[in-house]
């Protein structure tokens, strides 16, 4: 009978441990993946990728999930380390890839979800005033139609090797 309740015992402190540690991931997790929000919008895992030295232009990338009843539109962005940011779109023509300003703000669906990511929609950062560099941080204001001004900070991640 003791052995059996000192097994029980132990039994329960490891749930408890795995518990703690489970408990501590999650923590960490939320924490590096940074949400931005302001009325119904969120912004979520803002980044940009890391610049060759030289380079005038940065690409930044983001999700925006609007939790509103009616659209809403991305309508500019403002940086202190670039000269202006565009919202951008890029595809394909004939076997070029073609970027170009989307006209008018980014659409924002009520209860719906716009992904910006490299081969896709992004913001374009344009005249930086320095390489972006991996592992450092920059602010960002988006503005928005309803919602109007959301501060974010994005992190700047090194380029992936192909």
């Amino acid at each position: 009978m003791i052995c059996r309740t000192l097994r029980m015992r132990r039994i329960l402190l490891d749930i408890i441990t795995d518990m703690k540690v489970s408990l501590a991931l999650l923590w960490l997790l939320a924490s590096i993946t940074p949400v931005f929000a302001a009325d119904s919008i969120i912004i979520e895992r803002p980044y940009a990728r890391a610049s060759a030295p030289g380079q005038m232009i940065g690409s930044g990338f983001m999700t925006i999930a609007h939790q509103g009843s009616s659209e809403d539109r991305l309508v500019s962005a403002t940086t202190p380390i670039a000269r202006e940011v565009q919202i951008h779109t890029m595809n394909m023509d004939g076997g070029v890839m073609r970027m170009r300003p989307v006209e008018g703000g980014l659409a924002i669906p009520a209860g719906g979800r716009v992904v910006l990511q490299p081969g896709g929609l992004h913001l374009m950062f344009v005249e930086i005033s320095a390489p972006l560099v991996a592992g450092t941080v920059f602010p960002v204001t988006l503005r928005f139609a309803k919602a109007g001004e959301i501060k974010v900070e994005f992190n700047v991640e090194a380029r992936p090797i192909k």
